[in-house]
Order: structure tokens, then C-alpha cells, then sequence
């Protein structure tokens, strides 16, 4: 088997939840930083042990997620790469993201991740409006962004991405056209877009659920998401995958392997990995995740297989997902008049035989993956296109967010 090239690590803890997290975070005062560090390292050690690697793996990507990486504070980005070193490399040219939150983003902590070889950022923005940033419970005010960004780039970082979510209810009278201002005026080489969802264990999800609050409908959701391509694509960004946006040459090199279905390791509590055929993900505790580990165990939550089934719609759904497309086989007609039939509807493009989704057609792609792999001849048994749960989906993400 192709050993992984990729590596995500989770930081679960946060000052604050936010009102729609659904994440497997904890809201802390101090983050234990040596806990953190022993456990996840110890957990590589286990996955080399059981997957039976002698050598270190060569990492291409290495993503720092949460949660809130930078709460971790300075030190702890070059003490992570050298305590993993006998089990993970970085090669040269390897692209390193760590995900912060502006409010404890600073001068110091940008020094710092650049000398450890930080070479990307991912900024949770999510809105510049005062009254919507209150309501999320997000810490860090509308010029927070921006002094973060200043930081960065005093400390010589010139790629990093900011993270906007849009189809938020409308009594908050958000301005959405204004939002997308502000993150331009930032001038990113990265956007990502996340579509508000009302999960189950989230404060927004009990608030929905009593009737307290209510989310964008429908036409306001893809109005929100269409206007961010137009205005996104208009100042120069490639859209090129359903929630991201890059500056030519600066597309999330981690999510790619996410993307194509390439093998790739998670440490952290609630993390998917992949190691194909087995898709697996850890307790979403940190108290439960920590515990097994420190008696040994693998703090594995669950594990699914992927037949070959699941593997086909996978491999349809991920092709739609991004610009690269899907393509189509010559001897495969059903496929072929499913493609024309988007094409004439506004939801793809036909160039030669691969099928690209056009944002129109992302909007509809869960539903539109499906039809194309049911055209092959196979149905699909169950609906859920789920199985890739470490992907960034349009509704939110669960790891690598940009």
C-alpha cells in the first residue's frame, strides 16, 4: 500500500465555542500543551507500530487544525515537528498550515511558526460585521483580520486563507456583499466559503430545533454562495473546488489528498483518517482520547470499509467536487446523456469527456453525484455520501478547512 503523504493533526481545544460549532473542541482557560503533545505523538507511534512502518513517512502536507491552533502560543509548532521527526518528515517544498483564530494571532506567534517552517495560514474570519461576530460568540472583533494578516506579513507570510460563512438567518441583516469586501481588501490568495448548518449538538442546532431561530432559506443560501463566485472570480480567484477559492498556483495542496482519495493520517481527538480500504475516526473527547493513549490503546471511535460500491460514488462525488472534474468513459451512454442533460440545465460543462459542475451545479451535488454513479448501472445502497467525513463539504467542514 502507498504509505501517506499527508498529515493532519487536531488542536481541540478553543477560548469559546461558537454558537454553530459542532466540532470536537473543548473551551478552555489554558490549553494543557504537553498533554496535547505527548498524546498525539503517542498516538503516531501506535499508527506506525500497527501499520507496520520502519521508515519515517515523507510528508508532502502537514495541516494544523481545530479548534485553535494558535491558543497553543509560541514553541510548540517546532517542538511538534521534532518530536515527530523519527516517524514524519517534511519534505522540502512541503506545505505546512496551521489554522488560527485572529485573536490570538500576534507579532510573537508569527515569528514563531514562521521559524518553525510554517508556510500557510487559514484565518476563521467568518464575518466583518459587528452584530453577526456577537452572535457567533467569535472573539476577535471586526479589525481582528486585519491586524492578524498585518502580523503575518510583517513576519513574511504572503499565503494565507480566510475562512467566510455565509447564509446566516436574515434577521441578522447581515451584509453579505460587504463581507466579501472586507476579506478582498485583505487581499487573501485564499477564500474559503462554509454554508450555516444548524448541527444537533451545536447552540445553534437547540436553537433551531425550539423554534428560536431560523436559517436562510434556500433561494437566499444559493443567491449568497452565487455572489461570492461572481464577485471572488471577477477579482482573479480560481473557484476551484465547491467551497474554495485560490489566487493561480495557490490551491490547498493538503485538501487535494483529501480530494483524490489519497491515503493520509489524523492524529487528534475526533480525527479521520484513511487507509484505503479502512476510513477510520478517533473519540471525539479529549479526556477519552487522551486516557486511551495513555494506556496504549488506539482512541478509535469507529471504522467503516470501503467496498467497491463506495468507493465508485466516492470517486464520482470527489471528480464533481472540484474544477478538475469527472471523466467519462466512451462506452458509458447512460453517463453520457446524464452530462448533456446537466449541460443543457446550466449545472456542468462537457470539455471532450470530462464533466465539470459549474457553481450552479454545485449547489446540487450530493444529489447530482448520485445520478451520475446510479447512471453506471449501479445503485447506490444507501444515500449517505458521507463516508469521506474528513472532506470539506459546502455545509461545513470537519478537518483541513482550507
Amino acid at each position: 500500500m502507498t504509505k501517506p503523504r499527508s498529515l493532519y493533526i487536531h488542536v481541540p481545544f478553543c477560548a469559546r465555542r461558537c454558537s454553530y460549532c459542532d466540532f470536537a473542541v473543548e473551551a478552555v482557560r489554558r490549553p494543557p500543551v504537553e498533554e496535547w503533545l505527548n498524546a498525539v505523538v503517542r498516538e503516531l507511534e501506535l499508527i506506525a507500530a500497527e501499520r507496520g512502518w520502519a521508515e519515517p513517512l515523507q510528508l508532502e502536507t502537514l495541516y494544523i487544525g481545530g479548534g485553535t491552533p494558535s491558543l497553543l502560543g509560541t514553541g510548540v509548532m517546532a517542538r511538534l515537528v521534532e518530536r515527530i521527526a523519527p516517524l514524519a518528515v517534511l519534505e522540502a517544498g512541503a506545505e505546512w498550515t496551521c489554522e488560527a483564530n485572529p485573536e490570538s494571532f500576534d507579532d510573537a506567534l508569527a515569528v514563531d511558526w514562521r521559524s518553525a517552517g510554517v508556510n500557510r495560514l487559514s484565518f476563521g474570519a467568518q464575518s466583518f460585521d459587528v452584530g453577526v461576530l456577537r452572535w457567533m460568540g467569535r472573539l476577535h472583533g471586526v479589525e481582528g483580520p486585519a491586524r492578524a494578516i498585518a502580523a503575518a506579513r510583517k513576519a513574511g507570510f504572503d499565503n494565507y486563507s480566510i475562512d467566510l460563512i455565509f447564509g446566516l438567518p436574515e434577521r441578522l441583516a447581515r451584509d453579505w456583499s460587504s463581507d466579501l469586501d472586507r476579506a478582498l481588501g485583505l487581499d487573501p490568495a485564499h477564500v474559503s466559503l462554509y454554508g450555516l448548518t444548524a448541527e444537533a449538538g451545536a447552540p445553534l442546532g437547540r436553537w433551531v430545533a425550539e423554534g428560536s431561530e431560523r436559517l436562510a432559506d434556500e433561494d437566499r443560501y444559493a443567491d449568497e454562495y452565487l455572489l461570492a463566485h461572481e464577485r471572488l472570480t471577477s477579482a482573479g480567484f480560481d473557484h476551484y473546488e465547491v467551497s474554495n477559492f485560490a489566487r493561480p498556483g495557490r490551491g490547498s495542496r493538503h485538501n487535494f489528498a483529501y480530494w483524490t482519495g489519497a491515503p493520509y493520517v489524523a492524529l487528534g481527538p475526533g480525527a479521520h483518517g484513511y487507509y484505503p480500504p479502512i476510513r477510520r475516526w478517533n473519540l471525539r473527547s479529549w479526556s477519552a482520547y487522551r486516557d486511551a493513549l495513555a494506556v496504549g490503546r488506539l482512541p478509535v471511535d469507529g471504522e467503516e470499509r470501503i467496498d467497491r460500491d463506495a468507493a465508485a460514488l466516492e470517486a464520482v462525488w470527489l471528480g464533481l467536487r472540484t474544477h478538475r472534474g469527472y471523466p467519462l468513459k466512451g462506452d458509458d451512454p447512460e453517463r453520457w446523456d446524464v452530462a448533456r442533460r446537466w449541460v443543457a440545465s446550466g449545472w456542468a460543462t462537457l470539455d471532450q469527456n470530462v464533466v465539470c459542475l459549474t457553481p450552479d451545479g454545485w449547489l446540487l451535488l450530493d444529489r447530482l453525484a448520485v445520478e451520475l454513479h446510479d447512471a453506471g448501472g449501479t445503485r447506490v445502497r444507501s444515500r449517505r455520501i458521507d463516508g469521506a467525513a474528513a472532506l470539506v463539504q459546502i455545509s461545513g467542514t470537519s478537518q483541513g478547512s482550507a
